[in-house]
């Protein structure tokens, strides 16, 4: 009896392991787009109606702003390439639910080597046709 517990829990956390790193692989795919200002890269992991929204921390008060997919894209493609940054993932927390994940990955923000901001991605993805891809993106920024 020992056995088959044993068994089926090495199991089950085997497959819960695979669909985590399912859902981390479209998460570190989107980035690695991101930082190659590839939004061809960046859409094939997001769902075509995607929602994006940022949330600014300041001293003057809080702001939260919808943003255009289309324009997200555009404004990353067109970044100079005298420009330099990096978004660096401080860790992941994955949590899924069948064929819906959420994935939380704090961050700080670089601009040509410097610290420009710091924050946190919440990602939330849906998993259609046996492909994880992104709905909704929301990050918070404060310097």
């Amino acid at each position: 009896m020992k056995t088959i517990l044993l068994s089926l829990m090495l199991v089950f956390t085997s497959a819960l392991y695979s669909q985590n790193e399912d859902v981390k692989q479209v998460v570190v795919t989107f980035f690695k787009g991101f930082h190659a200002k590839d939004s061809i890269t960046m859409k094939s992991v997001c769902a075509e109606k995607m929602i994006l929204q940022s949330i600014s921390e300041s001293l003057k008060g809080n702001q939260l702003k919808n943003e255009n997919p289309h324009s997200f894209y555009l404004s990353i493609a067109t970044i100079p390439a005298t420009i330099l940054f990096e978004e660096r993932i401080l860790n992941y927390s994955i949590q899924v639910d069948g064929t819906m994940a959420h994935v939380w990955t704090p961050y700080e923000f670089y601009v040509n080597n410097k610290f420009s901001h710091k924050g946190v991605n919440a990602f939330t993805l849906f998993k259609d046709n046996g492909l994880w891809k992104i709905v909704y993106l929301i990050d918070t920024r404060r310097k």
